[in-house]
């Protein structure tokens, strides 16, 4: 075959993959939409094609919409414009029962193993054996040389495939294979056999698509690409004889979709109307707020303290009860805290990108011991080494067949007391772990981020940041929120979860630390604005930091409401000050915790909280973002007397201080972007979660440190457990609703950035979410975008009703009547 052969084969595989979209390792599991490589179409026609490939329902069930329609949480008005618009009628039991029958009807499913079913059976074998980071006790021989190189050599070991043998006569170019396997068919017809293979196993290439795009040092070490995985899934297919095309029903036309997809269906009508009927109080408690927090011209009166905490929902909790306590000012911003960085922690082999996804790291940061905290490091450096020489020891002797039995022998006993107490007395071992931990002294009391730029460094990535940096990455954060004033004390507080048995614990650290708690981003953003040349270029530019203002780094842990401050290096001037705080934010944990667990805390919800994460039993810890359906960005004011639920992101934002828009595009194109993910991936998991979650707890399998089976093999699970999402097993905690966003803004500057970037209207357009705008410079109006940048005054009684201005580069823009 000819290089333009090669190369539009490679470029096929590619586009197939995007299709699947990509799945993140246990240890960093990030929240994203599991149809993301359909975003650039409408939402119903992504959720047809999911249903085709992935066999997955996109919709609630009828019996779910069945209980929002009898709980009020569906308006009849905004019900009956939504099926009058697609052109249902009859009334809503009637289209409810239909609904039902749908349903019936296409869960009907053929039984038996199949062709496919053998060839995914070896797949999986081989995947998993290569794809281990570090779990397994003996790796894969020939890693080294590639996935593709190392099975075709080790294949014709394996009982299970017919005729292995032939593997290894292979050409030993992956895409050349790929193209000999391929020969009796037309090229024409490669692209759908890419997708129909690529989807089969949606969870294991949806690892594959994130570990080549991450391009690692896993992946350098044992490298795996998407032609090398294809070829052996197709040599696999011929030697079973398992199809190579789709059946013609399951199959997509040439560009992905059918022509016969235009006709909304009759879930969606209902889904926008549950929506709606969600938007509209939000939008209502905005719109009510806009005017009064226009009038406000503040006493200038500094707070006791300003919070800055991610805009994580459930930060939104711990935010309110932190101000009942007293004179503090709470804000909303990435919890990445803007600065894209890979971090290394204190003796550690391994680096993380604590940055979202659609970042790419900029800068490497690692926790370095400072020359005044020598005795603090050698305690833990002494204490840790000790522990860590037990585990190793441990495990040893439990992977060691001619010592396996005699551990047991011996100390089984050890191990049935440990166990019991561990199930019947949580959170007394949970206290025992504790003390032993305070005994160890933590590596922040010793450590300081590597913040300053170091050219000596030879790393993947340079370590640290110029001066310039630094003060860009403080002043966009100040900016971004609409700063203008400082207080004495300035918190950045990333946010963490604690749970004792959770395959899937990373996915309720921060999501825009990639999965990673968010307490070295706070660190690094407060290292940087405590320096007082950056200070001093800071004022420069017009941010009146006060002398006396002391910027601190802390953690809020999501389980038990705790926000932990680290202090290591605050002076002797503000521990007052920071005592004050501490107790406050006991209070505020308290009342929190409270909120959280409900009834269950028998009077001390701290104490419940802390129980169910130490509970290696519990299977719902926390809720984690169950629940999101909204993203407010404005200022705190818009919000401050309300109770969300914890089902709001809240952005910092003030358009007063923003007189270009900048800091409105970086939240439109980055958290924006960001929420609507991981609000899909909570609202698929919830309706469909065999094909877009990850099933019950109870039956996860981990494999290899990258992902968790259902039972002992098969594709990797790709989204969340359902006991994350269900208070039992048909009754959702979850509300499956899409993003309701809502900005305080003017409205033609939104349009304005929308029309700089086709690809986020493009998910507006196609109905991925839903945006609001509440124009302060319009009384106040809010105006709901309809698509292809057009909008609509929320209510409109007149013709004299506010007017949606229209940029001179975008397309005429019309407000209906």
């Amino acid at each position: 075959m000819s290089t333009e052969t090669d190369i539009h084969v490679r470029d096929s595989i590619e586009a197939a993959a995007d299709a699947v979209g990509s799945l993140w390792p246990l240890h960093s599991f990030v929240t994203a939409n599991p149809l993301a490589g359909f975003e650039d179409h409408p939402f119903h026609e992504a959720v047809a094609a999911g249903e085709r490939l992935r066999d997955g329902d996109g919709y609630p069930s009828a019996a779910v919409f069945r209980s929002a329609w009898e709980n009020g949480q569906i308006d009849p008005e905004f019900l009956e414009a939504e099926l009058a618009e697609h052109g249902y009628r009859g009334d809503p039991e009637a289209l409810l029962e239909q609904l039902a029958t749908a349903e019936t009807a296409s869960d009907e499913r053929e039984d038996g193993e199949t062709p496919t079913d053998h060839v995914d059976r070896v797949l999986t074998k081989w995947l998993a054996a290569f794809l281990d980071q570090g779990k397994a006790h003996w790796s894969m021989p020939g890693r080294e040389q590639g996935f593709y190189t190392a099975v075709r050599r080790l294949a014709r070991h394996d009982s299970r495939i017919p005729d292995a043998e032939r593997l290894a006569e292979l050409p030993d170019d992956p895409v050349a294979a790929v193209e000999t396997l391929l020969d009796d068919y037309p090229t024409a017809e490669w692209q759908t056999v890419f997708e129909y293979q690529l989807s089969a196993l949606p969870g294991w290439t949806g690892f594959l698509n994130q570990r080549i795009d991450a391009d690692d040092e896993w992946q350098a070490e044992n490298p795996v690409t998407l032609p090398g995985y294809l070829a052996v899934r197709l040599a696999v297919a011929d030697l079973f004889d398992a199809p190579i095309l789709p059946p013609a029903d399951e199959s997509l036309a040439t560009d992905g979709f059918d022509d016969n997809e235009d006709e909304v269906p009759l879930a969606e009508a209902w889904l926008s109307a549950w929506e709606a009927t969600y938007r509209d109080e939000l939008v209502g408690a905005v719109e009510d707020a806009s005017a009064s927090v226009e009038d406000e011209e503040g006493d200038g009166t500094r707070p006791d303290a300003q919070f800055v905490f991610c805009i994580d929902t459930r930060s939104e909790v711990i935010r309110r009860h932190i101000e009942a306590t007293g004179d503090y000012d709470t804000h909303g911003y990435a919890g990445f805290f803007g600065v894209p960085m890979r971090h290394s922690a204190y003796d550690s082999d391994v680096t993380v990108d604590a940055c979202p996804p659609i970042v790419d790291a900029a800068h490497r940061i690692a926790d370095r011991p400072t020359g005044d905290h020598e005795e603090t490091r050698h305690s833990h450096d002494h204490k840790t080494g000790l522990l860590a020489a037990g585990r190793e020891t441990l495990e040893s002797l439990k992977g060691n067949a001619a010592t396996a039995f005699s551990l047991v022998e011996t100390a089984g006993a050890g191990y049935g007391v440990a166990l019991a107490a561990r199930t019947l007395v949580p959170d007394r071992v949970s206290d025992l772990l504790a003390a032993a931990d305070d005994r160890v002294p933590a590596e922040r009391e010793f450590c300081e981020p590597s913040v300053d730029y170091n050219p000596d460094s030879v790393n993947e990535l340079r370590e640290g940041l110029t001066l310039d940096e630094q003060v860009e990455y403080a002043e966009s954060a100040f900016d971004l929120m609409g700063w203008e004033q400082f207080a004495r004390v300035v918190v950045f507080a990333g946010h963490a979860s604690q749970t004792a048995n959770n395959p899937f614990g990373s996915s309720l650290d921060c999501g825009a630390c990639a999965g990673n708690p968010g307490g070295p981003n706070a660190r690094v953003l407060a290292t940087i604005c405590n320096d007082e040349d950056v200070k001093a270029e800071l004022r420069e530019r017009g941010h009146d930091i006060p002398e006396d203002t002391l910027f601190v780094a802390g953690e809020h842990n999501t389980t038990t409401d705790e926000v932990e401050l680290f202090d290591g290096a605050v002076p002797t001037t503000h521990a007052d000050d920071l005592d004050r705080l501490r107790a406050d934010l006991e209070t505020a944990q308290a009342g929190a915790a409270a909120e959280r667990v409900g009834d269950d805390a028998d009077g001390d919800a701290v104490r419940e909280a802390t129980r169910r994460a130490a509970d290696w039993a519990e299977t719902r810890p926390e809720w984690g973002l169950a629940g999101n359906a909204g993203f407010v960005v404005g200022p705190r004011s818009l919000t401050d007397g309300l109770d969300l639920d914890g089902r709001a992101f809240l952005h910092s934002y003030d358009w007063q201080t923003d007189p270009e828009g900048d800091a409105l595009e970086a939240i439109v194109t980055g958290p924006l972007v960001v929420t609507q993910w991981i609000n899909n991936q909570y609202y698929f998991a919830t309706v469909d979660n065999a094909a877009y979650g990850s099933g019950s707890k109870v039956t996860h399998n981990p494999v290899g440190n990258v992902g968790v089976y259902q039972g002992n093999g098969g594709d990797l699970m790709t989204g969340l457990p359902l006991q994350s999402l269900m208070s039992a097993d048909d009754d959702p905690y979850h509300q499956p609703l899409r993003l309701s966003a809502v900005l305080h803004a003017p409205v033609d500057r939104v349009t304005e950035i929308l029309a700089d970037h086709p690809a986020v209207a493009g998910l507006l357009d196609n109905g991925w979410l839903s945006l609001t705008v509440v124009d302060p410079t319009q009384e106040h109006r809010s105006f709901h975008y309809e698509g292809e940048l057009e909008w609509t005054p929320a209510a409109s009684e007149s013709a004299a009703e506010p007017t949606v201005p229209t940029p001179e580069r975008s397309a005429p823009i019309a407000a209906d009547d």
